[in-house]
């Protein structure tokens, strides 16, 4: 997965006063927390996937004393991509938070083109949300290349075979899940006492044929001084069982440009073995982090350094029922915390390549391959939906100041 740097970022100006986020909004009186509307296009912003995007905003109130979120973009059109956040950092200003092209750009990269089949652009920047598995899926190879089939539950899953590493004869596989390229229904947003929350549907159904049941998703994008929370309910509205996982993929910037001394801490204990870095196939070997240079268990964080990161993190310790996942850049005088407050979040994934200026923190809820028989039957964190059931994935941002 190594994507080539864009230093392009959204402009300020997208995020400027004219912003016109829906016909509830054009007051400069905030609207009462339950008053609704439709949300409509950004004005001077393409259509991605064919619908708007949508920004969500707020006015920064501390007078650049103290980090606050400002806002929030979101690609209805491409699964509700949460492409990029802002940020007011003390002694710099408003900040761009993810790893992501201009919006012109990214329209002409999510383009259904060839690098782009099934959506895989989306997860090469800003923040996608996989769905109904995140991470690497491997199979039987169909004759044409163009699907695998792989089994749960003793019933077989024929996946999109979307993936595959860079070496020469490289094993195509199933990679982050069937709603990259899906486009959002009832996007409606409201103005809350501090910011602005967006919510909005994709009507998953069957996934195209691809699973065994329904899937309805809801999702919630919450904008706050103090926070930026995602939520997504995935519900069985099927009349057979299905397996489900949630994730989300997004590149947080460094905004020093300094990587070296960028700091990462992560609260698992054991880390899961893959073939290669290449493929990033998981062996079904966990290995303990202590003694290694995989421990990013410091409260401090350790320094990224030159360290090379495709790996996923489990045995996760939690601060009062949360994972919590700090990315530092002590020259930038920033912090951020990814919050998993979800139970079923099992593990962490983490892609973090030397030359590139930006960590992917992907809170999940399984390991990679999760029907593979490398597994040997242990539980690898998908949860099985029962006609009738739904399982929530929540994610909070929380900014801080990393004490000196």
């Amino acid at each position: 997965m190594n994507n080539s740097r864009n230093r392009n970022s959204i402009g300020i100006a997208i995020v400027g006063a004219s912003l016109l986020l829906s016909a509830g909004c054009k007051s400069s009186k905030p609207a009462s927390p339950d008053a609704g509307s439709e949300a409509s296009g950004t004005p001077g912003a393409p259509q991605i996937g064919g619908q708007d995007v949508v920004v969500l905003k707020r006015t920064a109130t501390s007078s650049g004393t103290k980090p606050e979120f400002l806002t929030v973009t979101v690609l209805p059109g491409r699964g509700l991509n949460m492409f990029q956040i802002t940020a007011n950092l003390p002694g710099k200003g408003p900040t761009d938070l993810l790893f992501a092209p201009s919006l012109t750009d990214a329209a002409a990269k999510l383009n259904g083109g060839t690098d782009d089949l099934n959506g895989n652009a989306s997860f090469s920047f800003g923040g996608a949300f996989l769905v109904p598995y995140p991470n690497r899926i491997r199979g039987k190879l169909s004759a044409d290349g163009k699907t695998i089939t792989t089994t749960w539950d003793g019933k077989p899953l024929t996946l999109p075979a979307n993936w595959a590493g860079k070496n020469a004869g490289a094993e195509k596989h199933a990679m982050h899940g069937l709603i990259l390229a899906s486009k959002a229904q009832n996007v409606t947003v409201v103005d809350t006492a501090d910011g602005q929350t967006l919510t909005g549907d994709i009507r998953a159904g069957d996934f195209d044929g691809h699973w065994p049941s329904k899937t309805n998703l809801a999702f919630k994008i919450e904008l706050h001084s103090d926070a930026v929370d995602a939520t997504i309910t995935a519900s069985n509205i099927g009349d057979t069982e299905e397996p489900m996982s949630i994730g989300w993929h997004p590149y947080f910037a460094i905004p020093s440009g300094d990587r070296t001394q960028a700091r990462l801490e992560i609260p698992g204990t054991e880390r899961a073995i893959v073939n290669n870095y290449d493929d990033v196939f998981p062996t079904g070997k966990l290995e303990p982090v202590k003694g290694t240079v995989y421990d990013y268990t410091n409260a401090d964080g350790v320094a990224l350094a030159d360290h090379f990161l495709d790996d996923n993190w489990s045995h996760l310790e939690r601060t009062n029922g949360s994972v919590d996942v700090k990315l530092t850049d002590p020259k930038a005088n920033y912090g951020i915390d990814v919050e998993g407050l979800s139970p079923q979040i099992k593990t962490v994934q983490v892609y973090a390549p030397p030359a590139k200026e930006f960590v992917a923190i992907e809170e999940q809820f399984n390991f990679g391959d999760p029907f593979g028989k490398e597994w040997h039957g242990m539980d690898t964190g998908m949860v099985t939906l029962k006609p009738g059931h739904s399982v929530d994935w929540h994610v909070r941002l929380q900014l801080f100041t990393p004490q000196k």
